[in-house]
């Protein structure tokens, strides 16, 4: 049977601060990120499961994402853990904030790869990660591809 490439994409609001950033960057911002998700595998060719014809019940996909990436990182802001930030993350976590602590420079770069071992973590055995697309912005994003990193 044929490998079937299926894509969800869902969007979340995130900030962070890029230190030592020599741009604008190095300030608290955020963005209106689109992240697309792309897994393979063959679709379920026995008829007597509901899901028959089904490489995945995109509602087990958004469940995966959702709880993995959306939840976790909607409307938070987010700060490598070994910058001088760490004092302003202490001191938003005082005030009610909901902040990430991650260790690595919360790039899209950085995020997108974050974001594919989250994700790979929770697929069913025979579902691949295709690609990710993070997109920061209308005409800026970083793609992860599973083909990269064999």
């Amino acid at each position: 049977m044929s490998k079937i490439r299926i894509t969800k994409q869902f969007s979340f609001e995130t900030g962070h601060a890029l230190y030592g950033y020599d741009g604008k960057c190095k300030n608290v911002h955020g963005h209106s990120y689109k992240l697309s998700v792309t897994v393979i595998g063959t679709p379920i060719d026995d008829r007597n499961n509901v899901k028959f014809g089904m490489v995945i019940d995109f509602s087990d996909l958004k469940k995966i994402v959702k709880e993995e990436i959306v939840d976790q990182f909607d409307h938070a802001t987010v700060f490598n853990e070994t910058t001088p930030h760490i004092e302003l993350a202490k001191e938003l976590e005082k005030r009610g904030h909901h902040v990430i602590l991650v260790n690595y420079q919360p790039t899209s770069e950085n995020m997108v790869v974050d974001f594919s071992k989250r994700i790979i973590s929770r697929l069913p055995e025979n579902i691949g990660l295709f690609s990710l697309k993070l997109q920061e912005t209308d005409s800026s994003f970083a793609e992860w591809f599973a083909s990269d990193n064999l």
